[in-house]
């Protein structure tokens, strides 16, 4: 039963960072952690954690996706431009490890922008638009993260 808790307490922490490092899949690593510690105890206290867990990371991720969203539809960015700074970003990670997702995402959003745009004043608002929009997206990540992680913790100290 220790080690259960170590190595959940090990998948939670690699998984709290895997939302601000782009090559590990962060939310996963934390549901995968509190798996790891509910499946051997098998009571109804690890079982309704495991289950709040798994809904609190569902919610966030739907939230995730969705809030960033209608606010970039909101401002006009078109989805052609987000794709263009996703391919550039994948690509900037290969090129430059980690950072290079982040810059290749902001460089392709500006060049998506500047060829619809024509000019650089207009293409660098959306731009900001799209990072703020990226920016509220790791922060609904991490704060769900979090979240799954503290109901973890609690169980822990008070079952």
């Amino acid at each position: 039963m220790e080690f259960a808790v170590v190595l959940a307490a090990v998948l939670v922490a690699v998984g709290i960072v895997g939302i601000v490092v782009p090559v590990l899949p962060g939310l996963v690593l934390v549901v995968a952690g509190v798996a790891v510690w509910a499946v051997p105890r098998g009571d109804v206290v690890a079982w309704t954690v495991l289950g709040i867990v798994v809904a609190i990371v569902v919610l966030g991720s739907v939230a995730k996706y969705l809030l960033p969203g209608r606010r970039l539809r909101d401002s006009g960015v078109p989805g052609r431009t987000l794709a263009l700074g996703a391919v550039l970003g994948v690509v900037g990670f290969f090129v430059i490890p980690v950072v290079g997702l982040f810059l290749g995402f902001v460089l392709g959003v500006y060049l998506g922008e500047l060829a619809r745009l024509g000019r650089r004043e207009s293409a660098w608002p959306s731009t900001k638009q799209a990072l703020a929009a990226v920016g509220w997206s790791l922060v609904i990540e991490m704060a769900t993260g979090l979240i799954a992680a503290a109901v973890w913790v609690g169980a822990l100290v008070f079952a």
